[in-house]
């Protein structure tokens, strides 16, 4: 078998590059065919198909059949013969391809072709949005006239995530969870609904902490509970608010004054002067404009109407996989997810879903949603550790992280949610409504304060629904068959409600 595309162009040029998410083979023999090994996908083609010799054959081989890779294109151009692309493009100037070619390399490299402007020809888009999720034609997409394109990009040169329509993100669209949330809420009383958020801000506070294995005081989660407040209303796409918004989640003493001026990693200490590295950020050189152009990205999303759990996905998961502060990085990057849905209406307003906890019951999901990313970074990052654990990268490294794919973390973020919103958030609402229910019939067995009721039915919970001999002369007050009376209630409450997280 003969690579094809993007992988021929990586062999070819020997380009350092991520691995693409797909590979296409030239089959001597054989039919045309899909699969997926180990999670990668393998498309397999048969002779007839076979591109041509040239490195422009095998560019527009992967262009039409592989779609846009932004890495593996501005590195191809910038080693690739300059003369022979403009050959190329000057064949067929207006081929669609040719065209998309011609845009890239300007758009990528900041560097002019010595070809004409386009002056006829329809206007076509640089993302097929039947492919990739893009910004809209009528909103923040902008028309080229030089080689009458629509820069549908979400980003800038300088960073520009892409997230591909898979068939498993058209299938988490179509099932509308934000309708499905504002349903659920709506089954309940709106006095129920604001007491079961306040609970809820307060577990997916808990919950982020912990993902991190972070202890949390009142303190620290009256300030976290206090900015999910604030989800959806904040400027979080500018760089004074984002350092405003870290210095409100972590101890004062490692409050950030700007983004970071070193080398930071996320690992784990095995020992002195041991550690085991399981990511490394871009270098602090190259922070200030991946950032900038991350803020521009995530502004151009909002504004523009991507989904908002794909924009969620490249404000949140872009965040942390960038890591500009010392501290926060995670946290933020959790309540950047809630600050996206929030301000995309997406569910019901004032509603928070605690995705956190989610996320903390499927820790082995999650890490992979990360790791799908930080292990093909590692695979190209080379760095020193010092006897103080400082870190120097000794390879230029910042081409690795301006063009990511997220579309793996946008399926794992929808899953999240999903899950979330069908079993979380509707098990809160349950057990908050069920227990309204079961104060409500002991108090018709006796009117007790509510003090002496809450206690009676947190103990009875802590027994299964029974009073121990012990917790039993706590109620002296109480006959024995007001207790027995009480204890099937608070049986009848639990006995159909599914189990939850503790915040």
């Amino acid at each position: 078998m003969k690579l094809l595309g993007y992988a021929e162009l990586i062999r070819r040029f020997s380009l350092d590059v991520l691995k693409p998410t797909g590979t296409s083979y030239l089959l001597e023999r054989g039919h045309r065919r899909s699969q997926i090994t180990e999670g990668r996908r393998e498309e397999f083609y048969p002779s007839r198909d076979n591109p041509g010799p040239a490195w422009t054959d095998h560019l527009l081989f992967a262009l039409r059949q592989e779609g846009v890779n932004l890495e593996v294109l501005a590195a191809v151009f910038r080693v690739a013969p300059k003369a022979e692309l403009t050959a190329w493009i000057r064949s067929i100037p207006t081929s669609r391809y040719a065209r998309l070619a011609w845009f890239l390399y300007e758009w990528l490299l900041d560097s002019k072709l010595r070809l004409p402007d386009l002056t006829q020809g329809n206007y076509v888009p640089v993302l097929d949005e039947d492919e990739y999720y893009v910004l809209p034609q009528a909103g923040t997409a902008r028309h080229v006239r030089r080689q009458r394109v629509i820069n549908n990009l979400p980003g800038t040169r300088d960073y520009c995530p892409l997230v591909r329509r898979t068939a498993e993100l058209k299938i988490c669209e179509a099932l509308k969870l934000d309708e499905q949330a504002t349903a659920q809420v709506n089954r309940f009383p709106a006095e129920l609904v604001y007491r079961a958020t306040q609970y809820l801000y307060l577990k997916e506070t808990k919950s982020s902490y912990a993902i991190e294995h972070l202890s949390v005081d009142q303190r620290r989660t009256a300030r976290f509970v206090a900015l999910l407040q604030q989800a959806g209303g904040l400027e979080c796409f500018a760089k004074a608010e984002l350092i405003r918004l870290q210095n409100a989640i972590v101890e004062e003493r490692y409050a950030a004054r700007a983004f970071r001026d070193f080398q930071n990693y996320v690992g784990q200490s095995l020992g002195p002067a041991r550690e085991l590295v399981h990511y490394v950020p871009p270098k602090a050189e190259d922070l200030p404009a991946l950032m900038d152009g991350w803020l521009t990205c995530c502004r151009n999303m909002q504004n523009g109407g991507v989904h908002p759990v794909v924009t969620a996905t490249v404000a949140g998961f872009g965040f942390v996989f960038l890591h500009p502060f010392e501290d926060g990085n995670g946290r933020l990057h959790r309540f950047l997810v809630h600050h996206v849905l929030a301000a995309g209406k997406f569910g019901p307003a004032g509603v928070v879903f605690p995705v956190s906890a989610t996320m903390l019951k499927q820790m082995p999901r999650y890490d992979t949603a990360l790791e799908v990313y930080s292990k093909g970074i590692g695979r190209h990052v080379e760095y020193q550790m010092d006897d103080h654990g400082n870190m120097q990268v000794t390879n230029p490294t910042v081409t690795f992280y301006r063009y990511p794919d997220l579309t793996a973390q946008a399926e794992a973020l929808f899953g999240f949610i999903r899950e979330t919103i069908q079993t979380e958030m509707v098990a809160e609402l349950e057990y908050l409504s069920a227990f309204d229910t079961a104060r409500q019939q002991m108090r018709e067995v006796v009117d007790m304060p509510d003090q002496r009721l809450n206690l009676f039915l947190r103990v009875c919970l802590q027994g299964k629904g029974h009073l121990s001999k012990g917790k039993r002369e706590l109620f002296a007050e109480l006959t024995s068959s007001e207790c027995k009376r009480m204890e099937r209630i608070v049986q009848q409450a639990i006995k159909h409600l599914p189990p939850l997280t503790k915040a």
